[in-house]
């Protein structure tokens, strides 16, 4: 069995810092590499060298740093100078490679302290499967998916933004659900094309009923009793001076189309990972309410999952675990979520539970028992428990690769 070198790569906008050592800890060498294409290529030919002299098997670590790292670790692992078999590339969570620095009593004296921790952290074997690099495939729809979590997530905080500007405008709008959906179409319009909730309460009420008609498609199954509902509210709203009027307006209008902007953004990269994941032969697809979204969401994330050991380091990794507290015989029933994990999969897979738990009544009769049984934030914590015991299903599905066949 051939020996084993360990090689950190501490990596930043600008350089690449690199700390090789053999397997007892001894330093072979350090060096700093511009990152760029020239530098990486640099980096690549010296670690030829080392590979010849050495004959080893090469265990690269780079910590994650957003994008910087990223065109690095493709070259490490598809350069075949260095055969696939005598290395391994993995890209690894700073929060490990920060504790298992906390570790050490002294640190040795070095510039390049950081891509010695890596090494060693890599040494010690501290650092799981869970942190290889995975294919390309997995890594272009992990670009979209993870695009798409960002613009889901700037949806939710402008729709945040949208409302706190309507409580100034339309206070009672603000806190009462007058629409099935605050952001539709009719409802967005309504605020939009009133100035101010003076012209919604004083306008005649067949006019506003026949506004409410017209955008609303007929859609609506007694527009004169919404009507009448909304200018109720209206009248029952706070009044701003005019010059503070016209301001919220133009902040509303502009924040409309924000809203619009993002979600017309997430439909085309739906329809971009749709596209994509129909070529990763996957069986999560088979799950009733899942969809292709979601799936992709997952799959991207995961990658092989051959990588976990059992379902319940799937978990872990996803962020989808529970802290505990123990001292002797006694264990507390109140723990927290743990705060670390991926949050794309923690999100993918929370979002593609509440989906599927409409459609699977195992699922659902979980989630409601969960519900009853939930003292505080019923809903969000019940969907959290539910989430880890789809985990379950999740990793049971890619692992054997069968289709899905729900329990009667």
């Amino acid at each position: 069995m051939k020996d084993t070198i360990y090689i950190g790569i501490d990596v930043s906008q600008s350089s690449n810092t690199v700390y090789v050592m053999d397997s007892i800890g001894n330093k072979i060498w350090r060096n700093t590499f511009d990152n760029s294409r020239d530098g990486c290529h640099n980096l690549y030919n010296q670690l030829l060298e080392t590979q010849k002299s050495h004959n080893v098997f090469m265990n690269f670590g780079l910590e994650a740093t957003g994008c910087y790292g990223e065109t690095l670790a493709m070259l490490l692992r598809e350069d075949d100078k260095i055969p696939r078999n005598m290395k391994s590339v993995r890209v690894l969570n700073p929060k490990q490679i920060s504790k298992f620095k906390g570790s050490y009593s002294e640190l040795p004296k070095t510039d390049n302290i950081d891509a010695f921790i890596i090494a060693d952290s890599l040494r010690f074997g501290r650092i799981g499967q869970k942190g290889t690099v995975m294919e390309d495939k997995y890594l272009a729809l992990q670009k979209l998916t993870r695009a798409r979590f960002r613009v889901s997530k700037d949806i939710t905080r402008e729709k945040n933004r949208y409302l706190q500007t309507l409580f100034l405008k339309f206070s009672v709008m603000a806190q009462k659900n007058l629409f099935s959906n605050n952001f539709g179409a009719t409802a967005m319009d309504l605020v939009d094309e009133f100035e101010s909730v003076d012209k919604i309460a004083y306008t005649p009420l067949e006019e506003l009923a026949e506004f409410l008609n017209q955008h609303g498609k007929g859609h609506f199954v007694d527009p004169d009793a919404l009507a009448a509902e909304i200018q109720k509210a209206a009248r029952s709203s706070y009044r701003l001076p005019q010059a503070i009027q016209d301001s919220v307006n133009q902040v509303l209008a502009m924040q409309n189309q924000t809203i619009k902007f993002y979600e017309k953004q997430l439909k085309q990269f739906d329809k971009l990972i749709e596209e994509q994941i129909a070529a990763i032969p996957n069986t999560l697809t088979s799950i009733k309410g899942i969809g292709p979204v979601y799936s992709a969401g997952i799959i991207a994330e995961i990658g092989d999952v051959s990588r976990f050991k059992d379902q319940a380091a799937l978990a872990n990794y996803a962020g989808l675990s529970w802290s505990k507290h123990q001292s002797g015989k006694f264990e507390s029933e109140q723990t927290h979520m743990i705060k670390s994990g991926n949050q794309y999969l923690k999100y993918y897979l929370i979002e593609a539970t509440n989906k599927v738990r409409l459609h699977d009544a195992e699922l659902n009769r979980f989630y409601q028992l969960k519900y009853a049984a939930t003292p505080k934030a019923k809903g969000k914590r019940a969907l959290v428990l539910t989430a880890r015991k789809f985990v379950r299903l999740v990793y049971a599905l890619l692992r054997d690769k069968k289709i899905y066949e729900p329990k009667i």
